[in-house]
């Protein structure tokens, strides 16, 4: 199954890649302002020589066209940054722009699938079928797929594939599972409001900060006492904001959270609880309350012959022991809208070594990858490819 001439070009454009991927670490864009990085995406396209079309307001949609008439592979790779002052003082490739850094490893997707499209470019007479190359703005803020997917991203597309960096994985090692992968990624806003007063007479009162902190306290039992033991799911408040003075009790109290889960019925059913305990808890005190619960991503679940697929390239590429088993992630990825309609599947490349120091959290300053790894993930992005259009039947 594994093109043995991908094997030799991605070994071929290995030194390259890393170079882009540092000029691009050094020159990070925050999303949908992702401007020199779509630009230097579309130069090296055209020195390749695959056609492509610019995307709004930034990324790009490529293709390849094979030799022999076929079905259509999807690859995506999101190039946005993120609002991370970077600490890795001791890198020449250090990001140039203040406040702003790659500390999630999009240089790197971006670097090997750039990388993965030059070895696919060299085959492409043997290609049975065609191959779509997706460069995605903003996944950060969880809008770019949803953008690229009106702009036409995966039209007449039968299958997608993308993949992320991890640093929590050991370096080389790849992960592709079966099922749920990363969790739905949803906002919560919780508005409560009562009837402020002096400090010194809560009886005139509605005290919002006691309202509030009931509704939290309360909130835990969404998931201990109404969710499957059998579901994951995480509700959190990450932040309340409530009062105005020592003295003065708090007419207004709003809470902003998350909701992780993954499946759509347990997260119908946790948004319905949270409207419920949340009317509750403002009638049980005289206060009254809005609650906005704002959709995210989807959940990522790998379909199952694609994930087979991906694992048996893994093995064949890189040998059995590349290929491991990581647990699924309450993070969201916006790779979800792409899989709405069609099969596919999400990878995690590892990238964590200890002796390199790049086992810091993906959005921390110190985050940086293990380039060794790339060539894994270039090479798999290929084969990926070549190996879905190759299968006589799906």
């Amino acid at each position: 199954m594994v093109n043995k001439a991908v094997t030799a070009a991605i070994k071929h454009h290995t030194q390259d890649m890393i170079a882009f991927r540092r000029d691009l670490h050094a020159h990070p864009e925050l999303p949908f302002e992702e401007v020199r990085t779509t630009k230097r995406i579309a130069e090296e396209l055209a020195k390749i020589g695959i056609e492509y079309r610019l995307t709004e307001p930034t990324g790009i949609i490529a293709e390849i066209k094979g030799g022999k008439p076929g079905k259509t592979v999807a690859l995506r790779a999101d190039i946005d940054a993120l609002p991370v002052q970077e600490l890795n003082d001791s890198l020449e490739y250090k990001s140039t722009q203040h406040g702003k850094m790659h500390a999630c490893g999009h240089d790197a997707h971006t670097a090997m699938l750039l990388t993965a499209s030059k070895a696919l470019y060299e085959i492409r007479d043997q290609l049975s079928g065609n191959v779509r190359l997706i460069f995605q703005p903003a996944e950060e803020i969880a809008q770019g797929a949803k953008a690229m997917v009106k702009q036409g991203a995966v039209d007449n597309v039968d299958n997608v594939f993308g993949m992320h960096i991890w640093s929590t994985t050991p370096s080389g090692k790849v992960s592709c599972n079966v099922g749920g992968t990363f969790a739905s990624a949803d906002l919560l806003v919780v508005k409560f409001k009562g009837r402020g007063g002096h400090g010194s007479m809560p009886e005139a009162t509605v005290d919002a900060a006691v309202v509030a902190s009931s509704f939290v306290m309360n909130l835990q039992s969404i998931v201990s006492r109404e969710t499957s033991s059998l579901d994951s799911a995480v509700v959190s408040i990450g932040k309340m904001d409530v009062g105005t003075r020592f003295n003065v009790i708090a007419e207004n109290a709003i809470l902003d959270g998350t909701v992780r889960c993954f499946d759509i019925e347990t997260r119908t059913r946790i948004e319905a609880a949270i409207r419920r305990y949340a009317a509750h808890t403002a009638a049980m005190y005289g206060a009254t309350v809005e609650v906005d619960y704002i959709y995210g991503t989807l959940p990522v679940i790998n379909e199952e012959h694609s994930a087979l697929l991906a694992q048996s390239v893994i093995t064949d590429a890189f040998g059995e022991e590349t290929l491991m088993f990581e647990k699924p992630t309450p993070g969201g990825e916006d790779f979800s809208f792409y899989m709405e309609n069609i099969p596919g599947c999400f990878a995690l490349l590892g990238s964590g070594n200890p002796e390199k120091d790049t086992q810091w959290a993906h959005h921390h300053g110190c985050f940086n990858i293990d380039e060794d790894a790339m060539a894994t993930g270039a090479e798999l992005y290929a084969q990926y490819a070549w190996s879905y259009l190759q299968q006589d039947k799906f």
